[in-house]
């Protein structure tokens, strides 16, 4: 199991990251919602640095680049920022 969890946190980072830069958001996330999305993004990447020696450096670095890149995106505008996704569009009625 300990061999595994590197490779997790790596694995989950990219594939958030992938999802939030191709599919875009369709709602406002609630304050809460917000909050803890900051959070479970900010403690994957630090179980990443902290298995950083389990894996592959290769992996470990674009990881780590998947990661802060999810705080990136919400630094490009205000929806950005609510939703976590590069971009926003409405469902149509």
């Amino acid at each position: 199991m300990r061999e595994k969890l590197p490779f997790a946190f790596a694995a989950a980072l990219i594939f958030f990251f992938g999802y939030r830069v191709i599919v875009p958001a369709h709602e406002y996330m609630m304050r809460p919602e917000q909050i803890m999305s900051f959070v479970f993004d900010a403690g994957m990447i630090a179980g990443l640095v902290a298995t950083r020696n389990r894996m592959p450096s290769w992996l470990f670095w674009i990881a780590l680049v998947c990661g802060l890149g999810l705080f990136a995106i919400r630094f490009t505008s205000d929806a950005a920022w609510w939703t976590g996704h590069l971009r926003y569009s409405l469902l149509p009625r």
